[in-house]
């Protein structure tokens, strides 16, 4: 569908992109938003929540009368957003790595008339990955990177999380599978981590689970990470470099 210039009335169905948003300066645009979209914290209160990213409540979404949808193919639910293709434009993300999240902010931002914001944007979060890189950079560190328990589920290939890793200057444990499978205590033994990442998202993981995996891989060390840095593809990259740096510095990486 032909996108209608500019946009007006704005809905959200996906927090990194919502995030996105308000930082091209769309505050008044945006009307509808998920229950999971959560920054900016001060501005996304009083926004309409629609329900969350696979349990879009069309109805809410009728009643807005969007004249622009962002949703996401991996975050939202196909039959839903092929519904909501029916009656609205809706630009639907595709981002599995680093470069293809900069190219998806500069279509988001032509999309909804903020090219220059956008392109200015992408270009700051690009220079602030080369200040973390530098010879020698990469690590031969692998790392497990958990995002779910019971049961429990890995980032593998193919995934954005993958490129955020090597990004990072690790070895993905399970880069050679696809997406996010299931794996057990065989598994992880089996693949022998230096590292293994507890993410804050979308399983809150916390220090009693910390002790649980410790407990299956004794020599590896076990850690909790920002989830939001390793899987928020929009404007929130701004604090990834920093939040790298200090991430290998604890590790003992320069």
């Amino acid at each position: 569908m032909d996108y209608i210039m500019p946009t007006k009335r704005i809905i959200s169905v996906v927090p990194s992109q919502t995030e996105l948003l308000f930082d091209l300066g769309l505050d008044n645009e945006i009307v509808g938003i998920t229950k999971f979209c959560i920054h900016p914290a001060e501005k996304v209160i009083g926004k309409t929540v629609v329900g969350g990213t696979k349990t879009l409540h069309l109805d809410r979404i009728h009643d807005l009368k969007p004249d622009f949808i962002l949703a996401n193919k991996e975050e939202n639910t196909r039959e839903q957003i092929e519904e909501l293709q029916r009656h609205y434009p809706v630009h639907v993300t595709d981002v599995n790595t680093v470069a293809e999240s900069l190219a998806m902010i500069r279509e988001v931002g032509e999309s909804v008339g903020r090219k220059a914001e956008a392109e200015q944007l992408a270009k700051r979060i690009n220079a602030s990955f080369q200040t973390i890189k530098s010879p020698g950079y990469s690590s031969d560190l692998s790392v497990a990177y958990f995002i779910w328990r019971k049961p429990y589920r890995v980032a593998a290939g193919q995934t954005f999380i993958h490129s955020m890793l090597e990004l990072a200057g690790f070895q993905n444990a399970f880069g050679d599978q696809s997406r996010y499978p299931e794996v057990n205590g065989t598994d992880l033994k089996t693949a022998r981590p230096d590292l293994v990442f507890l993410s804050s998202e979308p399983y809150p993981f916390s220090k009693k689970q910390v002790a649980e995996l410790q407990e299956i891989c004794p020599d590896t060390r076990v850690m909790l990470v920002d989830g939001e840095i390793f899987s928020w593809y929009g404007s929130r990259l701004l604090k990834a470099a920093e939040y790298i740096r200090h991430l290998r510095h604890t590790i003992g990486l320069l």
